[in-house]
């Protein structure tokens, strides 16, 4: 297996904290193959980076109604060159994924949600101009323990219709944690995940 040399940088972008945990993930696994790695929540970035140490970089956001983290969608249009130099990888965080990975979902809903996850990419894709070398989508989670009064009745409007869970009392973790390591595995052989 071929192992990136130098740092691997991981950016991320979150509101409630489960692409932070993807993110952790992620560099957990590329150390755990012996690559460093700098992992930076891009909403508290300050001053430049030193992109020089980056032999590859991976870019994880999370959706919100729809669309992908501001914060990220500004960080990768202003270090698009830098991106396009690495070999960089995008993780997007979505509901919308899980209902693609659910077993449980008609062939008719999953192909419904796999457009939908197609065009938050593409869409993201428009906003920054940046192709990614790499792109996984990831099933996110439903942290109704992190939502105000507001935004838990909209999740749980939108779990309903989804088909997800509506039990408020506790959060639901979608995220395959292996599939992720399987990503991990792809991008150190150099292969398309």
């Amino acid at each position: 297996m071929t192992q990136i040399e130098r740092k691997v940088g991981v950016f991320y972008a979150t509101r409630e904290g489960q692409t932070r945990r993807i993110a952790e993930h992620l560099a957990e696994a590329l150390r755990a193959h012996g690559v460093a790695v700098d992992l930076h929540d891009v909403a508290r970035l300050s001053g430049p980076l030193d992109w020089t140490s980056y032999r590859a970089a991976i870019v994880a956001a999370s959706v919100h109604r729809g669309h992908h983290e501001k914060e990220m969608l500004r960080f990768v249009r202003e270090h698009r060159p830098q991106l396009e130099r690495a070999t960089a990888a995008f993780v997007s965080v979505s509901l919308s994924e899980r209902g693609v990975e659910d077993p449980n979902e008609t062939p008719e809903r999953r192909e419904q949600y796999a457009k939908d996850v197609q065009r938050m990419l593409d869409d993201f894709v428009a906003e920054t101009g940046w192709q990614p070398a790499f792109v996984k989508p990831v099933a996110g989670a439903l942290m109704y323990s992190r939502y105000n009064l507001l935004i838990r009745f909209v999740m749980k409007r939108i779990a309903r219709q989804a088909g997800a869970s509506t039990d408020t009392s506790r959060d639901h973790e979608f995220t395959d944690w292996a599939a992720l390591d399987v990503f991990v595995e792809s991008l150190l052989q150099g292969a398309a995940p």
